[in-house]
């Protein structure tokens, strides 16, 4: 079973309808607080992008379909801050000790935010394993569930792709591997590869069966046709 988050080409949510040239990047101030606070926990150093990423999809499935977009980002948030020994639930109620915190020295301040941003955090890694597939090679998807390294853990490979064929566009190098970086399970950097799939090789109907659509995907999410 794919979790509630695992939403990509299901049938039956709608059609994607993209946002108007002019409309604001944030519907009302309180999401773009969210996101800063999002991004300035994260600068703490107490977890990753693939942590906090997954704290996202553990969410309840009530919480997570009945939640907008950022309040999911502030629910997951919540929780990380919770787990990881940062806060207690009692400071998120406002009724926590106050004396100063051991990450006080970490803050992200606000002269220092663009310089962060602009360094971003490369996944890149140096690494002995050796890519298996070259361009043009046929591949196929292995099932998330066969692919992941912690049951029911996450994964890059959506749900759509499982068991279907497609073909090495390129290499990108070798990248950090989410599947184990989110469980704190070290980087196990792999091989990362564009694959591109027909269309019609993902949906059983889609409106366009020859277009193509390009998915980056990790060594180990794929095996020779």
């Amino acid at each position: 079973m794919t979790r509630v988050h695992d939403m990509g080409g299901r049938f039956g949510d709608g059609p994607v309808i993209p946002d108007s040239p002019d409309t604001p990047v944030f519907a009302t101030d309180w999401h773009a607080r969210a996101l800063a606070m999002t991004l300035a926990c994260g600068a703490l150093g107490q977890w990753n992008i693939d942590i906090s990423r997954h704290a996202r999809e553990r969410l309840s499935p009530q919480d997570y379909t009945g939640f907008s977009y950022y309040e999911i980002w502030i629910a997951a948030l919540a929780d990380l801050l919770v787990e990881r020994g940062v806060l207690t639930q009692a400071d998120l109620t406002g009724q926590g000790d106050e004396t100063p915190h051991p990450l006080a020295a970490r803050m992200l301040r606000a002269e220092a935010v663009s310089a962060v941003l602009a360094q971003g955090g490369p996944a890149t890694r140096d690494s002995d394993e050796r890519p298996k597939f070259s361009p043009g090679q046929a591949v196929r998807c292995r099932h998330p569930g066969d692919s992941c390294l912690v049951d029911g853990g996450h994964t890059r490979l959506p749900a759509y792709a499982a068991g279907a064929r497609g073909y090495i566009l390129r290499l990108h190098g070798t990248h950090v591997l989410p599947d184990s970086n989110a469980h704190d399970l070290g980087e196990a950097p792999e091989p990362l590869y564009a694959v591109r799939f027909a269309a019609g090789e993902l949906w059983a109907h889609p409106e366009h069966p020859d277009d193509q659509v390009v998915l980056d995907l990790w060594q180990s999410y794929l095996v020779p046709q």
